[in-house]
C-alpha cells in the first residue's frame, strides 16, 4: 500500500486520537506516523455516517427516552457514555505523555481528564437511582407495601353464584389446540399465516373468550400480503369450546410480525418516545374490532422501583389510530390494562413488606405470598365478574406449605383488589386430589378456577387426556378438600358436589320451594337406575305421559309399590325439555289386582 494512502487505522487516529499499532506483515505491532491528514469534508462524512449508524440502532432497538427505563440506560451506556469516556480519557493520557498528534500539555490533559468524569457521573446517577429503589432503604418497604391497596372482603357477598354460561372450562393450552385445529380448516390461511401465542382472555359481550391475531408466516409471506394486512384473528369460546376465525374488513396492518415501521412495538414507541410501555395485549371491542392495549408504566420508588400503570394507549390494529388515556378513563370493554405478572408482583410486595423489610426475612410475622404454579404453569387464573376479568390466585404463608390462608381477586382494568380469608388447600393440592380420582384414566387437571356454589368457595377444574382434550370435570371444596366430585358434565359434577357437601355435614342455603302438583292413578310400570352413585325409582301411571322420579332413600316407601297399585303423589315439574318429574310424596292406595300375599291369606268366615 502506498505511503500516502490512509488506512482505517489512520482514520481512527485522526478522529479519536487513538494510535493503532500496525506494520505490513501484521506480525509485529509497531506504530507508524500518518502519511497524510484527513481532509475536513472527509471527517464530516465519517461523523455523519456514525450518527446515521446510531440513529439506525435507535430505530431498530427503539428504547424509550425515559430516565426510568433500564433499556435506555443500557443503550446510552454502551453507545454513548462508554465511547465518550474512552475518547476523553485517551486524549488526556496523550497530552499527559506527549505524542506527535497531542503535544505535551498538562493543562489540556487535566481538562480532558475532568471532561471524562462527565459520562462517569451520568452513569453514577443511574446507579444511585437503582440503589434508592432498593427495598432496604429506610421507608421503601412501606412504599412497596402500598403500591397495591387490598381490602378484606366477604366471599359470598362479592362473588356471585355460579353461572355456567360464564365458566371457562378450558385453559390457554387447550385454547391453543382448538385454535390450531380451526386454522387447519382454512387452507388459504395455513399457507400464509400462523397464530400468535398471545391468546388474551377477555370478556366479549359478557362471555369469556380468548383472542389471538394471526401472524405472517415469514418475510416473503409478509411481502406478498402487506398491502391488505392480516385478514383475521382467532376467537375461542372458553365455555362451549367453539373456535372460529373472525375476518376483518380492513385487515390487521399493525402487528408483531411486521418487520418495519408497522411493527406494533416499534410503532408505539416511536410515536410515544417518552412513554415506558409495559406488556401489551390484543383485544377486541364490543363490535369485534381489533385493538392493541398498551399500558404505560410508572416507577414510584427511586429510579426503577415500585412499578405501576399510570396511562394506557389504545391502538386500532387496522388503521394505527391511537387513543391516549388516563388509566381511570379506560373504556369498559378493555379488560387487560394491568398485566397479570405485575399484579402478582405488587401483591407479593404488600404481603412481604407490610411489617417492614427486616421482618420480611427475619421473623416473617404475617408474611404471605401468592401460591406458585405447577410444572411451569402460571400460578393464577381468571374469573369473569361484573363484565371485567379478575385475576385469581391463592395466598399462602411465607413457608409456602400445602394450605392457603385465603385468596385474592384483582381487577385487571382498575387494579381493584380484595382479599378473602378462607383457609383450605392450595391449587396444587386440589389438582393432585382431582387427578387421584381418575388416576386409572391418566387425566391431567387444569389450573383451578374459583366458583361460588351455594355460598361455598369451590375449586373447579377440567380433566384433560394426553391429547389435551377435556374429558371430565371436577369440583373440590376449598375448605374440605377431601370432598371431590367428578363427572362427565358440569351440571352433573355440581349435583354430585352438592350431595358430597350435604353428606359431610355442610349446611347449604335453603333454595326457594318450587311449585308442587298432585297426580293420581294406577301404576303401569316401575323402573330402577343408579345415577352418580344414588338409586332412583321411576314410575309411569296409566294414561299419563309423565315419568316420575323417586330418589332413594328419601322416598323409601316406593319400593313397596307394584304395577296395578292405586297411588296419589306430589311432584315438582321438571326442567324444560325434561320428561322426569321429581316426586316429593307418595300415598299408596288399594291395589286393583290382589297381591300373592292377599291370595294366600285365609278368608274370614261369614256370620250366620
Amino acid at each position: 500500500m502506498a505511503q500516502d494512502t490512509p488506512t482505517w487505522q489512520d482514520v481512527v487516529q485522526q478522529l479519536f486520537g487513538v494510535r493503532i499499532p500496525v506494520n505490513p506483515d501484521g506480525k509485529t505491532a509497531s506504530p507508524r506516523p500518518l502519511a497524510k491528514p484527513l481532509k475536513t469534508h472527509t471527517k464530516v462524512i465519517i461523523v455523519i455516517v456514525l450518527l446515521l449508524v446510531i440513529a439506525g440502532c435507535y430505530w431498530f432497538f427503539h428504547p424509550p427516552i425515559n430516565i426510568q427505563s433500564v433499556d435506555t440506560w443500557s443503550f446510552v451506556t454502551i453507545f454513548v457514555l462508554l465511547p465518550i469516556f474512552l475518547l476523553l480519557y485517551t486524549r488526556s493520557q496523550q497530552h499527559a505523555r506527549g505524542t506527535a498528534k497531542a503535544p505535551l500539555n498538562y493543562k489540556k490533559a487535566k481538562t480532558f481528564k475532568f471532561l471524562s468524569y462527565i459520562p462517569v457521573a451520568v452513569l453514577a446517577v443511574g446507579l444511585i437511582g437503582a440503589l434508592l429503589s432498593a427495598v432496604f432503604i429506610p421507608g421503601n418497604a412501606a412504599r412497596y407495601a402500598t403500591v397495591l391497596n387490598t381490602e378484606q372482603r366477604d366471599f359470598a357477598a362479592d362473588v356471585h353464584e355460579v353461572d355456567y354460561s360464564e365458566i371457562p372450562v378450558i385453559d390457554r393450552y387447550s385454547a391453543a389446540l382448538l385454535g390450531n385445529r380451526v386454522m387447519g380448516s382454512i387452507p388459504e390461511y395455513v399457507s400464509q399465516f400462523e397464530i400468535s401465542p398471545l391468546y388474551s382472555q377477555i370478556n366479549y359481550n359478557g362471555h369469556p373468550v380468548r383472542v389471538s391475531p394471526l401472524l405472517y408466516a415469514d418475510f416473503f409471506k409478509w411481502w406478498a400480503n402487506q398491502e391488505n394486512g392480516i385478514p383475521a384473528y382467532v376467537i375461542i369460546d372458553m365455555t362451549t369450546q367453539d373456535a372460529s376465525i373472525a375476518k376483518t374488513d380492513a385487515g390487521i396492518k399493525y402487528s408483531e410480525s411486521e418487520p418495519f415501521n408497522r411493527n406494533i412495538d416499534r410503532y408505539m414507541q416511536l410515536n410515544y418516545p417518552f412513554y415506558l410501555f409495559g406488556q401489551k395485549s390484543f383485544e377486541i371491542d364490543d363490535d369485534g374490532r381489533p385493538w392493541w392495549v398498551c399500558p404505560v408504566q410508572k416507577r414510584t420508588i427511586g429510579l426503577f422501583g415500585g412499578t405501576t400503570i399510570s396511562r394506557v394507549v389504545l391502538c386500532d390494529a387496522s388503521t394505527g389510530e391511537t387513543i391516549d388515556l388516563d388509566v381511570n378513563e379506560c373504556p369498559v370493554w378493555v379488560d387487560r390494562v394491568f398485566p397479570s405478572d405485575l399484579l402478582v408482583e405488587q401483591y407479593n410486595w404488600s404481603g412481604a413488606y407490610s411489617g417492614g423489610w427486616i421482618n420480611s426475612w427475619l421473623g416473617q410475622a404475617n408474611v404471605i405470598q401468592t401460591t406458585p404454579g405447577t410444572n411451569g404453569q402460571e400460578g393464577y387464573n381468571y374469573i369473569a365478574k361484573d363484565d371485567d376479568v379478575w385475576l385469581y390466585t391463592g395466598v399462602t404463608s411465607a413457608t409456602a406449605d400445602n394450605s392457603i390462608v385465603g385468596f385474592v381477586l384483582i381487577n385487571q382494568r382498575t387494579a381493584e383488589s380484595g382479599f378473602y380469608p378462607i383457609a383450605g388447600a392450595t391449587e396444587d393440592s386440589a389438582m393432585h386430589s382431582a387427578e387421584g380420582q381418575v388416576q386409572h384414566l391418566g387425566y391431567v387437571s387444569t389450573f383451578p378456577l374459583l366458583l361460588n356454589i351455594n355460598s361455598q368457595p369451590t375449586y373447579f377444574m377440567a380433566l384433560k387426556d394426553n391429547a389435551g382434550l377435556v374429558k371430565m370435570y371436577a369440583m373440590i371444596d376449598i375448605q374440605r378438600y377431601q370432598n371431590v366430585a367428578v363427572s362427565d358434565t358440569v351440571l352433573g359434577c355440581q349435583e354430585v358436589y352438592k350431595t358430597l357437601l350435604a353428606t359431610n355435614g355442610v349446611e347449604l342455603p335453603t333454595e326457594p320451594a318450587a311449585e308442587t302438583h298432585e297426580a293420581s292413578g294406577t301404576v303401569e310400570r316401575i323402573g330402577q337406575a343408579v345415577i352418580e352413585g344414588n338409586s332412583h325409582f321411576y314410575l309411569k301411571l296409566e294414561g299419563d305421559d309423565r315419568i316420575y322420579d323417586c330418589a332413594i332413600p328419601s322416598m323409601i316407601e316406593v319400593i313397596t309399590l307394584t304395577p296395578g297399585d292405586e297411588i296419589t303423589l306430589t311432584y315438582r315439574e321438571g326442567n324444560p325439555g325434561d320428561i322426569t318429574h321429581a316426586v316429593e310424596k307418595v300415598v299408596s292406595g288399594k291395589s286393583a289386582t290382589p297381591t300373592p300375599a292377599e291370595l294366600a291369606e285365609p278368608a274370614t268366615p261369614k256370620e250366620t
